[in-house]
Parts: structure tokens; C-alpha cells; sequence
């Protein structure tokens, strides 16, 4: 056992012994942690309950005064969860969760997302967030950590969002906010209730021009969600979102020389083959749930369709096109009486399909050339899984989990002149996890252990020769957490502290390849471990002051990883995540209605390669915005503004990874301010 692994041991041991045997012998009451309940863990439970780290974001945090570019604004104090990416709209937000997620080039990795229930990530692990609709957010929940005895396939952590419903009052909203970088936006929202319908709906269109050459990006969404009253038991959710984003352009990572004297640059290789993408997404979901004595049960079902195409900055292959469809179904089941009180059973079933049909063509220069590569993929996943919790009494509350996957990747060639690449690969993997926490006074000490599994997607498992098929040769990557912990609100201020030990086997790591500049093809890693202490808290005060704060400290080594040349890294850090991050906000806001955040990032130091011969240095970077809403009968008016990157910090918003040639930076924007209006109106009721 490595050294920094017993002394994460030991200092887990030392933090449960102080804290349990410095326990009042009389239970107080819990405070507000036990009204608090998270869905995140597929149990309706409070957040005292919960043997997790897990992380709550309001609707104000959400949406008051922010410019809704992407789901970064409103996860950036969630400790454990580093972003980056934010500006680059053709490679999607990059979100790591314990070092889940690091190694993606484009999309999310490793994390599961779900929106009302619906996924977005695909069954083969990717997931994309370009059609979530921040305008019409009422919360998000990060469950972190492995969940895969929860959620399966690529669960190292969960973003579950859930979108706002019909208000008592019904009302039509409209928004307009523009600023620099050639940013503008327009909405319109509309919401209440009638009968036996709670409705909303959102409708908004977005264009920004972007700090760097070639940048550009603009996208419309629309989001509705409407929920049915059947009967007192019966309630029938019905959830729908398009997305057209005809134009994201991708500037590219530039090297260190280019950065430091024209940050604004693209790379020549982007311009010349017009690199980026465009898509169209269609989402319908149904969830049903009836509310029983005897138990709680709830079906869903949802389709989704999307049309993608991406440039790449080469000529061979370097143009793709694909339609997908993507669809699944689940049933879960609560158990009610005549189990006791104190006793809850959850048993479930999930099936996701998702069909790929994928060409590439040659790019030439911007224009798509000859067919180079056509099949159809198809990817399967179907789970079963049972949880259950009981409550010891006073004190302690004991919870387990256990779920079985399956995970089929079938690949059918359709461009035979180099030969017919189809097959078939198959991944099962049964994933448990156990947790207990313990109750004294206005804390609690919780501790779990949990496990994950990750496949390959599809675009991971492309064949680093340039053929078609799947590379046979991959493995999934899997993990298991140990985790303890302690959380409480005494007196109204908030705390949390989480001390974690992940061990990995078949770490997917990227590379890239002289052949094909610009595309990523990954292998597995040996072993590697993690180690990590998160820590958050907050305060709010009658005065309408607040200020929260969190910070997080990650040791994440690889232990044995040879890559693909024969070069060996272990000992080494993994590339792409600072050792130390944090974020700090203060808030204030009167019942007259301003509202004013300050808020802070920091990123330590990191590496951009796994030799960890490039350093890539720390920064702060700060935000500020503002409100004021006016009333005046059944009118509203709200004002905003903001500032992003105050101070004008120069630093990167994204790092790719063992990038080719040295290309790793994405600098970011410097200080630029925005500013808009909503204006709502309430009707009288209908």
C-alpha cells in the first residue's frame, strides 16, 4: 500500500474516532439538514440521510443577474468539480468530477446528466450539455463520487437538473441582454397553472462572436415542460426541448509562443479547414409516478434525435456527419407498506438504445470530399438494481445498493473498399456500494464505499490505424471509492468536509497522433489512485449578507501506465487537473429587491501532458453582477448587469491534453461586460 494512501487511511480513521466518541449522549434536533430532500440517489431522502457528498444549487444561483453561456456559471463553487472549456462552444463545456471527465477532448465523460429525469448522456458514457436550458433551471443536484450501482455506465459522478413548473400566478416573462464579444440574447417564458396543468415554457436564441479568431457561435432552444394531476395518487410529467445551433466555430488549441503574443489567435490548421460543427436536437420525455401506501412507482420513457456535423482540421477523414437516434425506457419501484417505517426498498430496470449512423468525408478546406468511412453503430444498455436504507434509530442510518449492467457496442461496416471492419463488443459489470451515516446534534458523520465503471464510447473506441470498426483492444475503466465525511448547519451556517480514496484500473487516457492532427484516440492506463479532501461552507445572515466558499485538494497518480510508444509514467500526476482549486462568493441582497454577487475562482498549477514536463500556471479569476427588481402591480421589471474577469486576469480556458506539437492552450477572454433586462407580467389567475 503506497504511502500517501495509509495516510489518507489514517486520517480518516482519526477524523471518525474524534468525532463519534465526542458525540452528545442525547440526540438534538438535526435541523434543517433533515428537511432538505435530493433525488440524485434515485430515493427520495434527506440530505442528513445521505451517506454521499452531495451538492445543491438554488434557482438564484442559477439564473438571477447571470449570462447563461453555459452550465460553468452556476457549478463553479461545487468542490471536487473542476471546469473548463467555457468558450468554446464547438468542444462543449469540460467538466471533471474527482478527476472523472479529465480526459475528454469534447463532451462530458465519465458523468452521468440527466434533465427532469430524462438522460443526456448517451449509453456508451457520453454526454452532452448544449441543449440544457439554464433560463428554465429551478435546481441542479451533484451527486459526487462513483454511482454506477445507481446509474451504471460511465457514473463517476451525477448533474441531475430539474426545470421549473407551472407558478400559481400564471405569467409571461420577456429578456433581452447583449455585451461585449458580440454577445446577444433573447427570450421569452411563459408558466402557471390551469386545472389540473402546471406548464412552462421557454424560448431563447443566443449569438456571441467569441474573444478568439474564429469563435463564433449562436443557438436557439426551446424548453416546455408540462405536468398533469390524473388523480391524487396519478401525476404524469411530460418534458420537450429542440436545439438548433447551425453555427459553433473551434479556434483550436494554440502552443505556448503563439499564446503569449497574440492570445486572440486561432490556429492556422482551424482556419484553413473551417473547423467546427452545427446540430439540431429534438428531446421528448414522459414520467409517470403513482403515489401509494403500499409503494410509489415510476415509469419514463423518452426519444431523442439529433443531426451533428463537425469539421476537423485535417484532410483524411476530417469531415462528420451523423444522425442519431436515441431512446430507452425504465421502471422503478418503492417499496410502502407493509414494509416498516423505518425501511425503504428500491428495485429498478433501465434499457437505453442509442444508433449512430456515422460518414466521414475528406475536409477539404472547409467543403466535404469523398466518402472515407460509413457504418452504423448501435449501443445497448440495460440495467437492473435494488437499493435500500434503514434507520437504526436516533443516531444512525445504514443505506446499500447493488446494480448489474450490460453494455453491447455493435458495429456494422458500410464502406467496404478497405475491407469489412463490423463486429461486436460486450462489457457486464456489477457494481454495489454501502454507506451508513450518524446523527449528533446539528452534524453528521457519514461513510461510504462505491464503485463505478466505464466503457469506451463509441468515438473513443476508434481504431488509432484510421479503419473502421472498434478498437477490440480497449477495456473499461473502473473504480472504487472509499469516502467519509461530515456535514451539519449549526446556527444557519453551513459545512461540509469529505476525505476520499479512488482506486482506478484501466484508466482511459488520450493521445494524439501525427496522422490524424487534432483527433484523439485513447488507451488504457495500468493503475492509478486518487486521493482528495473537499471542503464547502456557507452563511446567510437576516441582514441579507452571504458568503460561501469551497476548496479542494486532489493527488491523482498514475501508478503504472506505459503508453502507446513504450514510454512509462508512473509516479506521475495526471495531466489536466490543478493539485488545488477553490471559489469564494459574497452576496447581498434587500427586500426591495437588489441583488449584487462577487465571486472568486482559483486554479492551482497543472500539467498538460502525463511526462509532466508542461506546468501550466495558477490564476484567480473574478466575477461581479447586479439587480434591481422594481414591482409595480402586475408588472416587473429586473435590470442586470455583470462583469466577468474583473481584473483582467490573463489565463487559459482550456488545457487539452497531450496535445500534438504543443498545443495545448485555449486562452481566455479578457474582461468583458454584459449587461440585459427581464420583464415579467402576472396575470390575475385563468
Amino acid at each position: 500500500m503506497s504511502r500517501s494512501r495509509v495516510q489518507v487511511l489514517q486520517l480518516a480513521a482519526c477524523v471518525a474516532f474524534f468525532v463519534v466518541t465526542n458525540a452528545p449522549d442525547a440526540q438534538e434536533d438535526s435541523g434543517t439538514l433533515d428537511e432538505i430532500v435530493v433525488t440524485a440517489t434515485r430515493m427520495q431522502s434527506s440530505i442528513g440521510d445521505v451517506a454521499r457528498s452531495i451538492s445543491i444549487i438554488d434557482k438564484e444561483r442559477i439564473q438571477n443577474a447571470t449570462q447563461q453561456l453555459g452550465l460553468g456559471e452556476a457549478l463553479a463553487g461545487v468542490p471536487g468539480l473542476y471546469i473548463q472549456n467555457r468558450y468554446n462552444f464547438s468542444q462543449d463545456l469540460s467538466i471533471s468530477l474527482r478527476g472523472f471527465g479529465a480526459r475528454a477532448s469534447f463532451g462530458i465523460r465519465g458523468i452521468r446528466v440527466y434533465v427532469d429525469g430524462i438522460p443526456e448522456t448517451l449509453p456508451d458514457g457520453q454526454a452532452q450539455v448544449d441543449s440544457i436550458d439554464l433560463g428554465s433551471a429551478e435546481s441542479i443536484e451533484v451527486l459526487r463520487g462513483p454511482a454506477s450501482s445507481l446509474y451504471g455506465n460511465a457514473s463517476g459522478g451525477v448533474i441531475a437538473i430539474e426545470t421549473e413548473l407551472g407558478a400559481d400566478e400564471p405569467y409571461l416573462e420577456a429578456g433581452l441582454a447583449a455585451g461585449e464579444l458580440g454577445f446577444e440574447q433573447y427570450g421569452l417564458k411563459t408558466g402557471g397553472s390551469w386545472r389540473k396543468l402546471d406548464y412552462l415554457f421557454n424560448v431563447s436564441h443566443q449569438e456571441i462572436d467569441g474573444y478568439r479568431e474564429h469563435s463564433f457561435a449562436e443557438g436557439s432552444l426551446l424548453n416546455g415542460k408540462v405536468g398533469v394531476r390524473l388523480n391524487d395518487d396519478d401525476h404524469l410529467t411530460i418534458a420537450i426541448n429542440h436545439t438548433d445551433q447551425p453555427e459553433a466555430q473551434d479556434p483550436g488549441a494554440i502552443d505556448a509562443a503563439l499564446a503569449a503574443v497574440n492570445p486572440r489567435a486561432a490556429r492556422d490548421l482551424n482556419l484553413l479547414f473551417d473547423s467546427g460543427e452545427s446540430l439540431s436536437q429534438q428531446r421528448l420525455g414522459v414520467v409517470y409516478e403513482r403515489q401509494r401506501p403500499t409503494g410509489s412507482l415510476l415509469l419514463r420513457n423518452y426519444y431523442v434525435w439529433r443531426d451533428f456535423e463537425n469539421r476537423l482540421p485535417f484532410v483524411d477523414g476530417g469531415a462528420v456527419d451523423f444522425d442519431r437516434f436515441f431512446y430507452g425506457a425504465g421502471i422503478q419501484y418503492t417499496f410502502g407498506e407493509p414494509l416498516p417505517e423505518a425501511a425503504g426498498i428500491t428495485a429498478g430496470i433501465d434499457f437505453d438504445r442509442q444508433i449512430d449512423d456515422r460518414r466521414r468525408y475528406d475536409n477539404n478546406q472547409g467543403k466535404p470530399g469523398d466518402l472515407v468511412f460509413d457504418q452504423r453503430e448501435r449501443v445497448d444498455s440495460l440495467g437492473a438494481y435494488v437499493l435500500g436504507e434503514y434507520d437504526l434509530g436516533a443516531r444512525w442510518n445504514l443505506s446499500a445498493s447493488l446494480r448489474y449492467d450490460q453494455v453491447t457496442f455493435d458495429v456494422g461496416d458500410r464502406f467496404l473498399a478497405d475491407g469489412d471492419d463490423s463486429g461486436e463488443i460486450e462489457f457486464d459489470q456489477v457494481s454495489p456500494s454501502l454507506g451508513a451515516s450518524f446523527h449528533f446534534g446539528e452534524h453528521v458523520v457519514f461513510g461510504s464505499f462505491s464503485s463505478s465503471f466505464e466503457t469506451p464510447t463509441t468515438t473513443e473506441l476508434a481504431n488509432p490505424d484510421g479503419s473502421g470498426g472498434f478498437n477490440a483492444a480497449l477495456e473499461p475503466q473502473r473504480a472504487d471509492n472509499y469516502e467519509i465525511g461530515i456535514k451539519g448547519e449549526p446556527a444557519g451556517f453551513y459545512y461540509e468536509l469529505a476525505l476520499f480514496h479512488i482506486e482506478l484500473t484501466g484508466e482511459l487516457v488520450p493521445f494524439e497522433i501525427a496522422g490524424f492532427p487534432g483527433r484523439t484516440f485513447f488507451s488504457n492506463a495500468g493503475e492509478s489512485t486518487r486521493n482528495g479532501l473537499e471542503t464547502a461552507v456557507s452563511w446567510r445572515h437576516d441582514s441579507g449578507f452571504g458568503a460561501e466558499a469551497s476548496w479542494t485538494w486532489s493527488d491523482f497518480e498514475f501508478d503504472t501506465f506505459t503508453d502507446e510508444s513504450g514510454t512509462p509514467f508512473g509516479g506521475k500526476q495526471l495531466p489536466g487537473l490543478p493539485e488545488h482549486f477553490g471559489y469564494a462568493g459574497l452576496t447581498y441582497s434587500t427586500e426591495g429587491g437588489f441583488y449584487a454577487r462577487f465571486e472568486a475562482r482559483y486554479s492551482g498549477e497543472l500539467y498538460a501532458d502525463n511526462a509532466n514536463t508542461v506546468e501550466v500556471g495558477r490564476y484567480t479569476v473574478a466575477n461581479l453582477r447586479a439587480s434591481y427588481e422594481i414591482e409595480h402591480g402586475h408588472w416587473s421589471v429586473q435590470p442586470y448587469a455583470g462583469v466577468n474577469n474583473l481584473f483582467d486576469e490573463r489565463y487559459n480556458s482550456h488545457i487539452r491534453t497531450n496535445a500534438f506539437g504543443g498545443r495545448y492552450y485555449e486562452p481566455a477572454p479578457e474582461r468583458n461586460a454584459y449587461a440585459g433586462v427581464d420583464v415579467r407580467y402576472r396575470f390575475d389567475g385563468l
